[in-house]
């Protein structure tokens, strides 16, 4: 269906023709239109008129209210201070716009046809090694910006660029062929062995590689030479290489799936994946002379990035010994998306501590000419994850947090929470169960999405699972609140009345609702998640003060009021329920 516009556009409009009639010199000024908490929207954009017209701020904005005819959009435009508008928009105004959203089943957000190709690489876990808290920023916050991305009309290409290629595969590779039934599967009758069977046997087998690697000299040496084979395409050590991969992809999928997060085969595209590309991308930035050698190194120089001694830190592209680097792989990458998979954007959901070795990478890749004008490249940079006390996440022992530890914590936690609530709501035991998992993991999820990526963030459990303050399952409990309602609603059915003086709890939701699409906007193209769960809180938030003030069911109110009630309620849940699929959490209609 055509776009809905929201009240912002067409009040936009309005302005803009009171300025066209008024100040025809000035018809294609921008009103400069904002939310604001002084009315229900503010227009600055006259004072800079002014000054380009050599006139009175006050003067012009009078001029301007005079020149809008009367209609059924502005109910008051106040000249205020030195020349702002304050606007309040009329009951009939806020309803009809949200009755034209209500039967839009994307809600009024729109879906462009002509966006581009993101390629996203997030998630990126590390073959035969155990991932941890620090892998979970990246695949939560790549995973929303798939979502809403896609949600907006881009081409969306997930790449998962995990670590399966390196010196350590020659130390596991040699260690099995002379243990050759060590990642034999110990399952009984035939069944799958479990995520957690297939990293212990990993875990087992790099423990006792590693002592041998340590211990015997000669070991180090057959190993050190399984380096050069697996490099050079040996059949019989790419084939145990392989094994190692698609063990740990069993584990992969475990973790992943207990994060909710669909993760395809086909997206997975590891380090390896580019090694065909490596030499071709070392000729390619020394003959257009992007990369010089500089002592047997193929290097690229920056003015700006320079050691704690004063010299130059250049980016090392292929060592001097003619092994490459992690640039080597990541410029090949991003030649591969830009010219195979046609990306118009590259979008990184990476450790900001890796972000000196982006924009090394990025700078590179725009001197060769696969990053221009047309084709960009962003970091989404994130920060640490930190304990209750404010330090980096780790155990009582000092190691390093397991990712699924922690998540069956979380989904323990929540599942005790959903328990306490469950006889009231007559929930049975499976209920209860799965809804501990969509409480426990949608409240991992949302603690992280809530705080901007670039910031560090502490992960507390106690205040994840809370039913209080800015959480999910306060969100969860509003949602599932709502659905209640209509349970009790008997006949009466949601219906929008524009007819209605609404009451100050159902204008403040009201105008919230209608900011959905704009929201959903701003947080696509900045990359910035945390401004959707900021929304869907202050939603919530609203809503609860509604449903205190505004009785939908008892007392019984009148006929047209308990109808248009209800349509508020259904747009409220739906716009909960969409915005949440967003982020990759649940929302069940029962807690």
């Amino acid at each position: 269906m055509a776009s809905v516009p929201s009240l912002a556009s067409t009040v936009q409009q309005r302005l803009a023709d009171g300025l066209s009639a008024a100040l025809p010199d000035a018809a294609s000024a921008d009103p400069l239109l904002r939310r604001s908490d002084r009315a229900d929207f503010q227009a600055n954009g006259i004072l800079a008129l002014a000054k380009q017209l050599k006139g009175n701020p006050r003067e012009l904005a009078a001029k301007v209210v005079e020149a809008i005819p009367a209609n059924d959009v502005l109910k008051e435009i106040e000249v205020s201070g030195p020349g702002f508008l304050n606007i309040t928009v009329t009951d009939r105004a806020i309803v009809e716009t949200l009755a034209a959203r209500a039967a839009d089943a994307r809600l009024g957000v729109p879906f462009s046809e002509s966006a581009g190709t993101t390629v996203i690489d997030y998630a990126q876990p590390n073959v035969a090694k155990e991932m941890h808290v620090g892998h979970l920023r990246s695949a939560v916050i790549g995973a929303a910006m798939v979502e809403i991305l896609e949600f907006t009309g881009e081409t969306v290409v997930r790449r998962h660029h995990i670590g399966d290629w390196g010196t350590q595969f020659g130390m596991l590779i040699q260690y099995l062929i002379e243990h050759p039934h060590e990642l034999d599967h110990k399952a009984e009758g035939g069944a799958e062995v479990s995520g957690e069977e297939a990293m212990s046997n990993l875990n087992r087998l790099y423990k006792a590689s590693r002592a041998l690697f340590d211990s015997d000299e000669e070991f180090k040496t057959r190993a050190r030479a399984r380096v050069v084979d697996l490099q050079a395409g040996d059949e019989e050590t790419l084939a145990l290489w392989q094994r190692f991969v698609d063990e740990s992809k069993i584990y992969f999928y475990s973790v992943f799936d207990k994060l909710d997060m669909d993760i395809r085969d086909g997206d997975v595209v590891g380090e390896s994946g580019y090694n065909d590309m490596l030499t071709e991308t070392c000729r390619i930035l020394e003959e257009s002379g992007v990369a010089v050698r500089s002592e047997g190194a193929l290097c690229v120089f920056f003015d700006d990035v320079k050691g704690p001694d004063g010299n130059p830190t250049p980016l090392i592209v292929q060592k001097s010994d003619g092994g490459f680097g992690y640039a080597a792989t990541d410029l090949s990458a991003i030649r591969d998306r830009v010219q195979n998979l046609k990306a118009t954007s590259l979008l990184y959901v990476v450790d900001a501590r890796q972000s000196l070795h982006f924009k090394m990478v990025f700078e590179t890749a725009r001197r060769a000419g696969w990053l221009n004008d047309e084709v960009k490249a962003v970091q989404l940079a994130f920060g640490t994850v930190l304990g209750k006390d404010g330090k980096p996440f780790k155990t009582r022992e000092g190691e390093t947090v397991r990712l699924v530890d922690l998540l069956d914590e979380a989904v323990d936690r929540a599942t005790a929470v959903v328990r306490e609530k469950a006889e009231k709501v007559g929930l049975s035991e499976t209920e209860i169960v799965e809804n501990g998992q969509y409480v426990g993991i949608g409240a991992v999820k949302y603690a992280d999405l809530s705080t901007s990526a670039a910031r560090d963030y502490k992960f507390d459990l106690d205040q994840m699972v809370s039913l209080n303050g800015d959480t999910s399952v306060y969100l969860q409990y509003a949602y599932a609140r709502i659905k209640s309602i209509f349970g009790k609603a008997g006949d009466r059915t949601p219906a929008a009345h524009p007819e209605l003086e609404l009451a100050p709890a159902e204008r403040a939701l009201g105008l919230h609702l209608d900011r959905f699409a704009e929201t959903v906007s701003e947080a696509a193209t900045e990359y910035a998640p945390h401004k959707l769960t900021a929304y869907l809180y202050q939603l919530a938030s609203l809503y609860t003060t509604f449903y205190d003030q505004c009785p939908v069911i008892k007392p019984e109110p009148a006929q047209e009021v308990a109808e248009n009630r209800l349509f508020l309620c259904d747009l409220t849940a739906r716009t909960l329920h969409q915005g949440m699929t967003l982020l990759g959490i649940r929302t069940p209609e029962r807690l």
